[in-house]
């Protein structure tokens, strides 16, 4: 087993490097210093794996699935307070409530039912937490999001029939094309409707993505590695 200041040592060192890199990207582009927000995704990862990169400074941080988010994070929020968590995986319907509880921000919304359901969950909780569209601009069958003919409707019903907090759009590209024309779309259909944030890039595209006018970036293995284990022994 790798030691624990090793590990620790390795999981800054990727946190410093991948800011260093955002912020060079966000120069080459043009774009002011911090525009870019890094999202660390932390799924699969236990919390003695995330905890240093919560000591390190990062406050953002992406989950995909509520139950395992629930299982760590309320803890590791108490100790750190001022952290972001942000649902970057498929909602159903029936874990939404639990979402809105937990998480700041989801980006996830992708359908009328899920739409009218977080409607009505942030008006029995007294909650609003600022939502992404998911886009699926590749159109993939297996994977979720709105496709990209239906979105002005999607987007003006969440935001005028609903009103509900829509600050910006999501996208995954498909893993066997160019990202960047998936981008480009992503911040066309944003700008139509005066949406400023975009999440788009992972780890093996995020220069792109900024390049393209992403605002968050969403990285787990270039910082987190594959899942692993510490030993704390």
């Amino acid at each position: 087993m790798v030691s624990l200041y090793s590990r620790i040592f390795t999981l800054t060192t990727a946190l410093e490097t991948v800011l260093e890199k955002i912020a060079a990207a966000e120069k080459a582009a043009g774009r002011p210093p911090s525009s870019v927000r890094l999202v660390a995704v932390s799924k699969t990862h236990d919390a003695d794996v995330i905890t240093p990169v919560l000591q390190a400074g990062q406050r953002r941080f992406g989950e995909n699935r509520v139950q395992e988010a629930a299982a760590k994070w309320p803890a590791l929020k108490d100790r750190f307070p001022d952290t972001e968590l942000h649902l970057i995986g498929p909602l159903q319907s029936n874990k939404a409530r639990q979402a809105v509880r937990l998480f700041d921000v989801i980006e996830t919304l992708d359908r009328p039912k899920l739409a009218r359901t977080l409607a009505r969950l942030f008006e029995e909780e007294g909650i609003r937490r600022d939502l992404f569209i998911q886009i699926n601009t590749g159109e993939e069958a297996q994977k979720a999001g709105i496709a990209p003919r239906e979105a002005d409707d999607f987007i003006a019903f969440c935001k005028e029939e609903l009103n509900l907090p829509v600050v910006g759009l999501m996208c995954i590209p498909p893993a066997d094309e160019d990202p960047a024309p998936h981008f480009a779309l992503l911040k066309k259909i944003a700008a139509r409707h005066g949406l400023k944030e975009l999440s788009m890039g992972m780890s093996n595209d995020y220069e792109t993505a900024i390049a393209l006018g992403a605002t968050h970036v969403r990285l787990g293995t270039a910082i987190f590695g594959q899942r692993f284990r510490v030993n704390c022994e």
